[in-house]
């Protein structure tokens, strides 16, 4: 019974990992393009019907994806590699950023638009609104691609060792996770304005922290 709850999970996670990791592309890579170039009429309607039903999707992907990752972790006990452990760190913040910034702003953003389509004014606290979701989303999107590379290499490519006995690689690993972080609350999008950008941001990160803990 144990071994069929924690694949459920396990499953689960993957599931929803689909949905939320899979919507997180599609706002950075797809939609913030389109509205880069889309007409004023047509960014208001996307605004007003489109976002709000992706957001939907998006938000409880991640709130399904974290939970089930919480599960999976109960089962690991003593079994916490030094690779889980920068995988869930950087899993649990993208679900930080989706709840606590992402969702919020956006919702600014879709009520003042909502106002528009039905011929009221915009609400003026959208405008500071949408850069900060914009620039969490585009560091979870950064976050994702070492995030992904740690969960899968906990188990078919993780180093040998305890979290102990790495425990000053495992430090500077999580100390540039926070530092990215920080930097998504305070700070500026910077290279991750554009997609490329991100992606190569996201692949850089990942050999760094890979470095950092298998060699160090």
């Amino acid at each position: 019974m144990e071994l069929l709850v924690e694949y459920l999970a396990r499953f689960g996670h993957v599931l929803a990992g689909v949905v939320w990791i899979g919507m997180l592309y599609y706002f950075n890579f797809v939609q913030t393009e389109y509205f880069k170039e889309a007409e004023g009429d047509a960014r208001v309607d996307a605004f007003s019907k489109l976002v709000p039903r992706a957001l939907w999707w998006f938000r409880w992907g991640a709130m399904l994806t974290f939970l089930t990752g919480v599960i999976l972790l109960g089962y690991k006990h003593s079994g916490l590699t030094p690779d889980i452990t920068l995988g869930a760190t950087m899993g649990t913040l993208m679900f930080l950023n989706v709840w606590l910034i992402i969702w919020p702003n956006q919702r600014i953003v879709i009520a003042s638009n909502q106002a528009v389509a039905a011929g009221g004014e915009a609400d003026p606290a959208a405008a500071a609104a949408a850069p900060k979701a914009a620039l969490a989303s585009r560091t979870n999107t950064l976050f994702s691609i070492p995030m992904l590379y740690f969960m899968g290499s906990s188990a078919h490519f993780a180093i040998n060792g305890s979290i102990g006995a790495n425990s000053t690689a495992l430090g500077i690993a999580l100390a540039i996770i926070a530092a990215i972080e920080i930097n998504a609350i305070v700070g500026k999008q910077g290279v991750l304005t554009t997609i490329r950008g991100v992606i190569t941001s996201g692949f850089v990160l990942t050999v760094v922290m890979a470095g950092i803990l298998y060699y160090l």
